[in-house]
């Protein structure tokens, strides 16, 4: 079964924008454990308008599932993951100031530079996901990084799979199966919802992870949060 790694992101947003401790992010994450999810997510930014620097400290040595930590690899966050040794980290090309992830990597660009980062998260004991589309060229220069997976990034695929979701998904399958034969472990996340995830669960091979966040948080609005986390790991069976 494909792993759900639940981003709380979204639940530090809504404490921020009132200030204190409401919601508290370290509880619920310990609430969403319990609910069945097999990991949690945190993309702290150096703003910290969502999650905190300090949140992560907070969680990392309580959490019992896998922690990712996702962002973009400036020193300040190497130096952060390489403190709190999470399961795995996911690097993403996004520079401060980013509203959101919208890209995935230019591995064969920045292979120089992210080779001596993905060596020292991998020398720390910290599994590697490079955060990419669906080209098998820039797949095959992410394997040449050293990292041990790819996360694909499916906002392309969530925007075009209510007209065609064969179309959809077809560029991702192959991606995966590039993936797959190059000895890479493969993730996926962006807009992935309760409407489109079982089909691309289906037809992506060797999926092992999905990192969802703002849709989850949404439903969890109508549906309580202990159901959502359900919900979407029945979508994943």
């Amino acid at each position: 079964m494909t792993r759900l790694s639940v981003n709380i992101n979204k639940l530090a947003t809504l404490r921020n924008a009132r200030g204190g401790n409401n919601p508290d992010v370290l509880a619920w994450a310990l609430e969403i454990e319990r609910y069945g999810a097999q990991g949690i997510t945190v993309h702290p930014r150096p703003d910290e308008r969502h999650i905190r620097f300090s949140d992560v400290y907070a969680l990392a040595p309580k959490l019992t599932t896998e922690f990712n930590i996702e962002g973009y690899p400036g020193e300040d966050l190497i130096q952060m993951v390489l403190a709190v040794k999470p399961a795995q980290v996911t690097l993403v090309p996004d520079p401060p100031g980013v509203l959101t992830s919208n890209a995935g990597w230019d591995a064969k660009a920045r292979k120089a530079e992210l080779k001596p980062i993905v060596k020292r998260f991998k020398e720390a004991g910290i599994r590697v996901s490079l955060f990419m589309g669906t080209d098998p060229e820039q797949i095959g220069h992410a394997a040449d990084t050293g990292t041990d997976r790819i996360e694909l990034y499916t906002e392309p695929y969530a925007e075009e799979y209510a007209a065609d979701r064969e179309a959809a998904v077809a560029p991702f399958t192959r991606a995966a199966e590039t993936a797959s034969a190059l000895g890479l472990g493969l993730n996926a996340g962006h807009d992935l919802d309760l409407n489109n995830l079982a089909w691309f669960n289906r037809n992506v091979p060797g999926l092992n992870e999905v990192s969802i966040g703002h849709a989850l948080i949404c439903d969890a609005l109508r549906f309580g949060m202990e159901n959502t986390v359900q919900l979407y790991l029945r979508e994943l069976r």
